[in-house]
This record gives structure tokens, sequence and C-alpha cells, in this order.
């Protein structure tokens, strides 16, 4: 059975991980029979979001604790995560993919990104081990190859032009795809779909997740 690894930000698609993105990538790795091990970064989020309102609000969460919400069980900490145990990784969207594994969403391509996913995606890019990049994610994924020397990586984030030139900033390429489509990088083993980047509702977005799983699966 194949182990794939998916990193949540959070709980919530404004201040962590998307929630439908996250169970739909859940739901179809499960349809495959495959094994997961969901990990989170041990530290707090950059903001706690009222999803009623949209504003926000003054509490502190912890980004790990709160992915464990979604995981319906114990999340193990990003920094301990290793490509030797993995066959894959899957990173679902939401606002924190842009604010708690990176600060793409305050510095766009100048952003930083979380020491532990740098790693963990060099290790399995190296080891030729595919990677899943879910509506935002592909931005941050763009910045993290960049680190590696990768470059020329096709990804994409749906037709957003303004996403779109930050990952052509990092050096890779954008191809615009709808909700239901997926980007596929052979060389690199990349697979992208745009999810709640276009919405607009979980039916479109469960079929471009499950295209992507679907490949994903078949590199294995």
């Amino acid at each position: 059975m194949p182990r794939i690894g998916v990193i949540l930000a959070g709980c919530g698609f404004l201040d962590g991980s998307e929630i439908h993105e996250a169970v739909l990538t859940l739901y179809h790795l499960d349809r495959h029979g495959a094994g997961v091990a969901c990990f989170a970064p041990d530290r707090d989020q950059l903001h706690v979001v009222d999803h009623g309102t949209g504003d926000p609000i003054n509490e502190v969460r912890n980004v790990r604790a709160e992915a464990a919400r979604i995981a319906r069980g114990p999340v193990d900490d990003l920094a301990e995560a290793s490509a030797d145990a993995l066959d894959a990784l899957v990173i679902p969207g939401g606002f924190g993919v842009a604010k708690n594994l990176s600060d793409f969403a305050l510095k766009g391509p100048e952003c930083d990104v979380n020491p532990d996913l740098v790693r963990l995606v060099g290790e399995v890019v190296a080891a030729r081990k595919p990677v899943v990049a879910i509506c935002i994610a592909p931005a941050i994924l763009a910045a993290i190859l960049k680190r590696h020397g990768v470059s020329g990586a096709t990804l994409t984030i749906g037709d957003d032009a303004d996403t779109a030139g930050a990952i052509h900033a990092l050096g890779q390429s954008h191809q615009v795809c709808a909700v239901e489509e997926i980007s596929v990088d052979e060389a690199n083993r990349i697979v992208c779909t745009p999810a709640y980047m276009l919405g607009p509702g979980p039916a479109g977005v469960s079929e471009g997740i499950g295209r992507a799983i679907d490949q994903l699966m078949a590199w294995l």
C-alpha cells in the first residue's frame, strides 16, 4: 500500500487549509486504497479569522492542533516528515498555505517558505516521487522548486493573472486550466489542479482533485 503525505496548514480556508479540498484529497486517496500520513507545522497561525464575517479575531490557534480537526486524529509534526517514509506528497490549498506554510500572502514571489516544507519537497522531488499541489499551493511549490534549482516546471492555479505572474517570476511555467482540469508535468512528476482558485462548488473541485489523485496513483 502506498503511503502518501498530506500537508495541512490549519483548518478553514481563510486562515488554514481549505476544508473541502483537504477532505476531498483524503477521500480520493482512500478511494485508491492509499495510506495517508497528515503533517502540519507545530506553530501558531499567522492570525485567526471568523469565517462567518471574514474578519480577523483576537485569538491564537496552533496550526497542527487545528489541522487535527480535518485529519480526525493526530497530525505529525512537519519537522519530522521524511521522504524516505513516503511515496508521494499532496498539498491542499487554502489561505493557510500562503499564511502559515509561507508568507506568500504578504510578499508574493519574494516569499519565505517554512524550511521543513522546503526540505521535504526537495527530498521528494530529488527521489522522483510525485507531488500534487492544489489551489494556491502551486504558487508556494514554485518558490520551493526555485530554491532547489528547478525551473520551467508546469503548474496551474487556474487563470488568476496575478498569481500566474508570481509563478512565472519564480521561474516556473503556468498552464491555464478549468476547475475540473489538471496540469501534468511528467518530467518533474508534478500535478496541479485549481480547485477553489476557481470554484464554484465541491462537485467541480472534487472532479479536479480526483483527476489529480488518479494521476498521482498512476505514477506509483
